[in-house]
């Protein structure tokens, strides 16, 4: 048995969503439910009620439900969650829509931006009106080549509200590893930054427009992000034929609002895409039902994610999280986004951001805690973060060393209340109705257990 290193107070659990949760299905399913166990039972033993009030719970917002919840569930390959149901993923999301701070943005120390809820809806509305524009229809493919900007949000929010498949990918990946990636995708839309910051130092994607577009020939249209340059800089550039200014399009529209498309449970949302290492990258898709039901499922009940809540993740758009991140808002919670190296200007800058903004979840991956340990920064220690309720650590395992470092920082800088954290995501667990959540025992990480 390994090491308990927390226990939650009677009030964390008495609060947590999971406690809720449990309540709401004892009183709806006249079960006995008396323990995290006795749910995670009931969870595999009883995957449609589970999932049932999973949707209920969360509050997901459908066009329609339909009566089925599961068939097919003994073959894998064939098995289908809510088909009857009906859904948009981006009005899940687009659900809040008042004056208060829905994105923070860091550029490093070059740019900072906030935009409200009702901007975020207002531009993602104008960016779905010219795909209406374009002819753009459910099932078409639009990418993105962007840094973590608030305008990929947008823009994928965007797709998704028409029905159109997101897919996007980072700025530092070369010419060839964006045509390796999007030419199997045949997209008709591609977004691309002027360029990005990173350490300090301006890099230009401009040069590598024309490069991309001759081969990616179902390209249709090109749509330039300003991000280190102005518009009139950008117009002046030859980019290898016709563009339009992202500014331009946002200017140029009509205060419109959004006609979501209501498409079955299993459409498509987004492609990701596997790391390549063994040959060209293979296209992962993920549907918009089963990926907005997991990330609030996750948010939620693993997190404990509720409304007012600012969530920050150290990711870029070419890696899953980015999505796991952009999802928060359908919890009716706030982004804190940041682009650029995590350890510039000094290894502190995201916990200066973390106070700075007050942020209750900080997600970042394995490798950034073992730098940090490397460099023997207690960045807990010396920033107090009142507000912080949970670290998440995913991409690899956590070796024991860096779970141990990271769980003294907490502890040494909070109040026994803190859990300190959690390794979430891990291949393992993705398949799993449950994996840690808050009003559980935390126990020490080991290397190949949980």
């Amino acid at each position: 048995m390994t090491q308990i290193l927390w226990h939650p107070s009677p009030e964390a659990i008495e609060q947590a969503n999971l406690t809720r949760f449990m309540e709401k299905i004892r009183q709806e399913q006249n079960i006995s439910i008396a323990s995290y166990n006795d749910l995670y039972a009931f969870s595999l033993e009883q995957p449609e009620k589970f999932w049932k009030a999973v949707w209920s719970f969360c509050g997901v917002i459908a066009k329609d439900q339909g009566h089925r919840v599961l068939i097919d569930a003994n073959a894998i390959e064939k098995a289908k969650f809510f088909p009857d149901a009906s859904l948009n993923f981006a009005e899940n999301l687009l659900r809040r829509r008042d004056e208060a701070v829905a994105i923070t943005f860091y550029g490093e120390d070059k740019v900072y931006k906030k935009l409200t809820f009702q901007e975020i809806y207002q531009q993602t509305a104008s960016i779905a009106n010219i795909f209406k524009e374009w002819g753009i229809q459910p099932g078409d493919r639009i990418a993105g080549y962007l840094p973590n900007l608030p305008q990929t949000i947008i823009a994928m929010l965007a797709a998704a509200s028409i029905g159109a498949v997101w897919s996007s990918c980072s700025p530092d990946f070369g010419i060839q590893g964006v045509v390796d990636r999007f030419s199997q995708i045949t997209p008709k839309v591609l977004f691309i930054a002027d360029g990005y910051y990173y350490g300090g130092k301006t890099f230009s994607c401009l040069e590598r427009v024309g490069a991309i577009r001759s081969q990616i020939p179902s390209l249709e249209k090109v749509i330039i992000v300003p991000y280190i340059s102005s518009k009139k800089d950008i117009r002046t550039q030859d980019l290898g034929g016709l563009f339009d200014i992202w500014d331009d399009i946002l200017e140029g529209s009509p205060t419109v609002s959004i006609d979501f498309v209501h498409l079955p449970f299993s459409h498509p949302l987004v492609i990701l895409f596997s790391s390549g290492t063994t040959g060209t990258p293979k296209c992962i898709v993920h549907s918009a039902g089963g990926t907005l039901l997991q990330h609030l499922k996750e948010h939620q009940l693993h997190c404990d994610i509720k409304p007012g809540d600012q969530v920050f993740y150290y990711t870029t758009c070419g890696w899953m999280m980015w999505n796991w991140l952009v999802s928060t808002l359908a919890s009716e919670a706030s982004l804190v986004l940041y682009d650029g190296s995590p350890l510039y200007p000094h290894p502190e800058i995201l916990f200066d951001i973390a106070s700075k903004e007050g942020i209750t979840l900080f997600g970042t991956s394995a490798k950034y805690i073992d730098s940090l340990a490397k460099l023997d920064v207690n960045v807990i220690k010396s920033h107090p973060l009142p507000t912080l309720r949970m670290i998440t650590s995913t991409g690899s395992p956590l070796a024991p060393t860096s779970f141990d470092y990271a769980h003294l920082a907490a502890k040494l800088g909070r109040q026994p209340h803190f859990p300190g954290l959690q390794e979430f995501g891990r291949l393992d667990d993705r398949f799993r109705p449950f994996q840690f959540a808050p009003p559980l025992d935390l126990r020490r990480c080991l290397s190949g257990h949980r």
